[in-house]
């Protein structure tokens, strides 16, 4: 039996998005998901590493997200990478729409988990880091480790 998710849990993360990116803004959109994708999701194995979303015809659909067949399901299983619609409103699409098409911004995935029994995804308006950011990224990321180090070892 499949374990229990609790409300702040995700079913699974994008890691990668957060080095990769700075996140601007975030959104919360519902996933349009059929047959057995529920039960898939809820068991684990999804994954959004290398998914993207893209806005056609004013509706934003997730790209590549991988939701792995249900062990128990039949023959009509889901296909594994196909395109599902991301539930938000007109004005939340027509935003991200601008963002991506006059500042240059993406819309990256960064998180699917539940919430009052539906499944939510995270998304985030991102610009894109260079190199020299994830440097400064890493760099601060290891000072803070090793202050926390020291600081443990003084008590």
């Amino acid at each position: 039996m499949a374990k229990k998710q609790t409300q702040n849990s995700s079913f699974c993360e994008n890691r990668a998005a957060f080095h990769n990116f700075e996140i601007l803004e975030m959104y919360e959109a519902g996933i349009s998901l059929v047959g057995t994708e529920v039960k898939a999701v809820q068991d684990g194995g999804a994954s959004i590493n290398e998914a993207f979303i893209r806005i056609e015809k004013n509706e934003a659909f997730i790209k590549l997200a991988y939701i792995p067949h249900y062990k128990f399901g039949n023959v009509h299983n889901h296909e594994e990478r196909r395109d599902r619609k991301l539930l938000l409103h007109k004005w939340e699409i027509e935003k991200l729409r601008r963002s991506v098409q006059l500042k240059g911004l993406t819309i990256v995935p960064l998180s699917i988990y539940p919430k009052k029994g539906k499944i939510k995804l995270k998304i985030g308006l991102a610009k894109g880091k260079k190199l020299h950011d994830k440097r400064v990224a890493i760099k601060e990321r290891d000072e803070k480790r090793r202050v926390m180090r020291a600081f443990k070892d003084g008590d």
